[in-house]
């Protein structure tokens, strides 16, 4: 019988410092026929273990349509990323998954979508945007706004001006007031605020945010204030993550386990979870 919790073996190929306490791995698996046939959905999660501290849940950040490798990012904040934020380039870890559901961006071919994105909350909205993007002629417009506290804390600098010149795509980007650079060119304001300055048409549009709670909560009232309907909205609770398979049952919200159900849900499903969305 199969150890549903014996982690495959990745060796770290690549290492990008992100932002302060940021970084992001790029893994290719030891086993070569996991590194040739290793396949995910976009908005899938697994586990990241660094040996003798145990795991850490975040989403997977690379897109399906990448292929031999896989990466991730996350934020330096406990013991187990903090054993992973020592590990080099070349260094073994442990690797469980993929877990969860994912995006429907089969359904969303010929829609506009609007991608909104605070600080951290952007590696698992990446996957997405560049599932979407390398498959851009099946899609309509593409929006994204993406904000953080400061300057220095935008991860995926590189790509954000790559998005930038990109044709069909928007880009707006933000950071908190008090958060800018002289030589910032971007806006200044929180998320939601700007957001509804953007706003973008929400007929024949799909949204997809991840951010902060307290974050997310707004943007899904400046979507609807912009018209756009609870169905068509989505986001990850990735942070509500566990052990990845619904064992431990300390990712049940009410009596959903999101282990098993997640981590993708409707702004409609959010809000018959939390009563306070």
């Amino acid at each position: 019988m199969n150890n549903i919790y014996l982690p495959q073996l990745v060796t770290i190929e690549e290492i990008r410092d992100e932002a302060p306490d940021v970084r992001s791995f790029k893994l290719v698996f030891k086993d070569p026929r996991l590194r040739e046939g290793f396949d995910f959905k976009t908005g899938q999660f697994a586990l990241y273990s660094a040996f003798g501290l145990g795991e850490s849940t975040f989403c997977i950040a690379s897109s399906p349509t990448k292929k031999g490798y896989i990466q991730c990012t996350f934020r330096r904040s406990g013991r187990v990323t903090g054993g992973l934020s020592q590990l080099s380039v070349g260094d073994t870890m442990g690797f469980r998954g993929p877990y969860g559901n994912s995006f429907p961006i089969e359904e969303w071919k010929g829609k506009n979508i609007v991608f909104v994105a605070g600080g951290i909350g952007l590696p698992p909205v990446r996957s997405v945007i560049w599932n979407v993007l390398d498959n851009k002629a099946d899609y309509g417009n593409i929006t994204i706004v993406y904000g953080a506290k400061t300057v220095a804390d935008l991860v995926y600098k590189d790509e954000l001006k790559a998005w930038d010149e990109m044709d069909g795509v928007t880009l707006v980007q933000t950071v908190d007031p008090g958060g800018e650079t002289p030589d910032w060119k971007g806006k200044v304001g929180f998320v939601p605020t700007v957001l509804e300055e953007a706003a973008p048409a929400a007929a024949n549009t799909v949204a997809v945010t991840c951010g902060p709670p307290i974050m997310i909560k707004f943007v899904l009232n400046a979507l609807l204030k912009l018209g756009f309907d609870e169905n068509s909205v989505y986001t990850t609770l990735e942070n509500k993550m566990k052990c990845g398979v619904g064992k431990c049952g300390r990712c049940n919200v009410g009596d959903v386990y999101v282990c098993k159900e997640g981590p993708v849900y409707t702004a409609a499903e959010i809000k018959r979870m939390y009563n306070d969305f």
